[in-house]
C-alpha cells in the first residue's frame, strides 16, 4: 500500500516527463512488431494469432517486470523499491489527465476556438477542426470522465492488487485494446481477445468509478457553491450507462452527465465519416467550458474516495 501511494505522490507532482523511458511505449512497439507479422490469413487464423499476441504481450510484460524487480531487489532491497515505485507511477495518468482537460478549457475560456480543438485534437480521435464551444466540451467532458478509469482507478486497482507487475499488465491489455480492439476490417477478428480482456479488465473499476463520481458530486455540493444534481443520478447512469458502445466507459460518462445535467454522445466525426452513439444524460444544461474543469475536480475527488475505498476493504481484509 506505501509503493502505492508513493507512486501517487509522484506522479501528482512529476507527472510522465517526455525525457524519460515510459514502459507503454516499448509495450506500444512490440505490438507494432507483432500485429505486422501476424495480422493475416482468414478470419478464425486472425483470432488465434490476435489471442497468442495478447497473452504474448499481457504474460511478457508481467513476466519481465517481475522478474526485473526481482533481479534489483536482488542486488539492493532500495533497488528493487524505487524501480517499482517508478514502474507504479508510470501506470497512473492522474496529473496528465488533468492537464489534458485544461489544455482544452483555458483557451476555450477566453474564446479561442481554434487553440482548443487544436488541444482537443491531441486527446481524441475525433475530427475537431469545426467543433464550436459545445461540441469541444463534449469531447473534453467525455475524454477526461472516461479516461479516469484506465487512466487512474483501474491502475491503483491492480496495482493494489498485485503491485507494479500487475499494473503494467492492466496497461499491457490497455494498450492492446487500443491499438487493435477496433472493429473495422484490418483488426475486428485480430483485436477480438484483446477488446474482451479490456472490457473484463476494466468491469468492476468503471463501476466502482462511476460510484465513487457520484459521491465526489455529493462532496462539491458541500464544499463549494456548485449545486450538482446527485440525487437520482446513480439510478439514471444504470439505465443510460449499456447505451454507450462500450460496456465501461458509459458509467463514468453517464454519472458525469446527470451530474452536470448535460447530454454527452451523439455525433461524432471519424475522418470525415460521421458515427452516431446513443446520448447520455438530460440535456437541460449547455455545455460550456466551466464543465472542463468541473469535470477535472469530480475525477479529482473520485480517485481519492476509490483509493480510500480500497485501501480500507484491504485493512478490513487483513484484519479478517
Amino acid at each position: 500500500m506505501g509503493l502505492v501511494l508513493g507512486a501517487v505522490a509522484i506522479d501528482l507532482v512529476v507527472g510522465d516527463p517526455r525525457r524519460l523511458p515510459h514502459p507503454v511505449v516499448g509495450m506500444g512497439r512490440v505490438i507494432t512488431f507483432l500485429e505486422a507479422r501476424l495480422n493475416r490469413g482468414a478470419a478464425l487464423a486472425r483470432r488465434l494469432t490476435g489471442a497468442l499476441t495478447t497473452l504474448l504481450v499481457v504474460g511478457g510484460v508481467f513476466g519481465l517486470a517481475t522478474l526485473a524487480l526481482w533481479l534489483l531487489a536482488a542486488i539492493h532491497p532500495w533497488l528493487g523499491l524505487v524501480a517499482e515505485l517508478w514502474l507504479l507511477s508510470t501506470t497512473l495518468a492522474i496529473k496528465g489527465l488533468a492537464e489534458a482537460g485544461r489544455a482544452v478549457a483555458a483557451p476555450l475560456a477566453r474564446g479561442d476556438l481554434d487553440a482548443a480543438r487544436a488541444a482537443l485534437a491531441m486527446i481524441v480521435g475525433r475530427d475537431t477542426e469545426h467543433l464550436d464551444e459545445a461540441e469541444i466540451t463534449r469531447g473534453a467532458v467525455e475524454t477526461v470522465a472516461e479516461n479516469s478509469v484506465d487512466g487512474i482507478t483501474s491502475p491503483l486497482f491492480y496495482a493494489l492488487i498485485g503491485g507494479a507487475p500487475l499494473a503494467l499488465a492492466y496497461k499491457a491489455v490497455n494498450t492492446l485494446d487500443s491499438m487493435v480492439g477496433y472493429k473495422n476490417a484490418r483488426f475486428a477478428d485480430f483485436g477480438f481477445a484483446s477488446a474482451k480482456l479490456d472490457d473484463l479488465a476494466n468491469w468492476l473499476p468503471a463501476r466502482l468509478t462511476a460510484v465513487c463520481l457520484w459521491a465526489a458530486g455529493a462532496l462539491v455540493n458541500v464544499f463549494t457553491p456548485a449545486r450538482l444534481a446527485v440525487a437520482g443520478a446513480f439510478t439514471h447512469t444504470r439505465a443510460e450507462a449499456p447505451r454507450h458502445p462500450s460496456p465501461n466507459a458509459g458509467w463514468p460518462e453517464a454519472i458525469v452527465a446527470w451530474l452536470l445535467q448535460v447530454r454527452l454522445g451523439g455525433c461524432n466525426t471519424y475522418q470525415g465519416v460521421a458515427s452516431l452513439r446513443a446520448t447520455l444524460g438530460p440535456g437541460r444544461v449547455a455545455l460550456k467550458a466551466a464543465h472542463i474543469e468541473t469535470t477535472i475536480l469530480l475525477v479529482q475527488l473520485a480517485w481519492g474516495l476509490f483509493l480510500a475505498m480500497m485501501l480500507a476493504l484491504g485493512a478490513a481484509g487483513g484484519a479478517l
